[in-house]
């Protein structure tokens, strides 16, 4: 019999704000890896209201505390960087449209060619509409 080490997984993102779609992609994605890290990321196309640290901690207060198997971290830099340097294995991203898809196909594509694959979680149905932008054009 042999045993193998825990897989790390990392769920990237802006989060700007971190919404009940993000909450949620999350909780199924601690089902199934044994360490998941929140990588609050920077993206050059979108301008957060606040910066990486402040979105980093927005989402540390929301986790339940019982969810010790996830971390929260901030970063500048190519996920995959991340994920070779702190050795996770997989990336997790949610999906709630065939836009998102396509969107998330082409970075999947290149962080393969990195040597980190790509785990696509479809939004639950009752969150597809759910999203940063949304959110924060309402205030919420």
């Amino acid at each position: 019999m042999s045993t193998r080490a825990g897989v790390r997984a990392v769920y990237p993102g802006s989060f700007d704000p971190f919404t009940l779609g993000h909450l949620n992609v999350l909780s199924r994605a601690r089902d199934l890896f044994d360490e998941v890290v929140v990588l609050v990321a920077v993206n050059g196309g979108k301008q957060p209201g606040v910066d990486e640290e402040q979105r980093a901690a927005a989402v540390r207060a929301v986790l339940p505390l019982e969810w010790s198997s996830v971390t929260v971290a901030a970063w500048r830099g190519l996920t995959a960087a991340y994920c070779h340097r702190h050795g996770a294995k997989v990336i997790v991203r949610g999906v709630r449209n065939t836009t998102d898809l396509q969107a998330e196909c082409r970075l999947a594509a290149m962080n393969q060619s990195l040597g980190v694959p790509t785990v696509f979680l479809p939004a639950r149905p009752d969150l597809v509409a759910v999203s940063s932008t949304a959110a924060r054009t309402r205030g919420t």
